[in-house]
């Protein structure tokens, strides 16, 4: 792909290795039959959207989320779960990040909160000796930072106004449909990143 001179990555499923049925699993063992009505990769509850804003804190979430599904979970009990679907960091994803940051300017773009926050930066600190992302990319954008989250329009314009990025020289890969579809619809060349593909394979051949 001729011309891309920024690369924005998303984390989780792209870098972050991610099994979101073990959280919905884990929820619904413990009661909340309905979990996959208001929280699933395509499609959430606003209460997770504020979240991933940090638009509500941990606890407030907390106490909502059990409102939601009927349960009556203490915060770590609730933690647990929830962090159930992430992860690990698999080496070749991050050395390959490392080798693409000096030939390109690389972005982070995640939707996140807190709590996964916490939890990713221990697996990463544990696995690979990483106090956080941030060595990998240029910046490491969080929605919950920003007040903002995929796929809005606003979140792509900040990330390319703020660097001063030009959308047809950025290519962004999330393996989320409707967060490239927002990418695509702010001129951001966009790629899916389908189950089973890796962006150790799929950004080289298209570069």
């Amino acid at each position: 792909m001729q011309s891309v001179k920024n690369i924005i990555f998303d984390l989780g499923g792209v870098i972050l290795n991610l099994d979101m049925a073990a959280t919905i699993n884990g929820f619904k063992a413990l009661g909340a039959s309905n979990f996959t009505s208001v929280y699933t990769q395509l499609k959430q509850h606003g209460l997770f959207d504020e979240f991933d804003k940090g638009l509500i804190s941990e606890h407030a979430f907390h106490s909502a989320f059990n409102q939601l599904t009927g349960l009556n979970l203490s915060f770590p009990a609730f933690e647990q779960v929830w962090n159930n679907m992430l992860l690990d960091f698999p080496e070749h994803r991050l050395l390959f990040l490392k080798e693409l940051k000096p030939k390109y300017r690389t972005f982070l773009l995640s939707n996140t909160n807190d709590t996964h926050i916490r939890a990713f930066e221990a697996q990463l600190f544990s696995q690979w000796q990483l106090p956080n992302l941030e060595p990998l990319f240029e910046k490491a954008y969080y929605s919950c930072r920003l007040g903002m989250r995929k796929p809005d329009a606003e979140i792509f314009r900040f990330v390319l106004d703020t660097n001063g990025l030009k959308a047809e020289e950025t290519l962004f890969i999330d393996d989320s449909p409707q967060h490239v579809e927002g990418a695509k619809a702010c001129g951001i060349k966009s790629i899916l990143l389908l189950p089973g593909q890796d962006i150790t394979q799929i950004v080289p051949s298209i570069l």
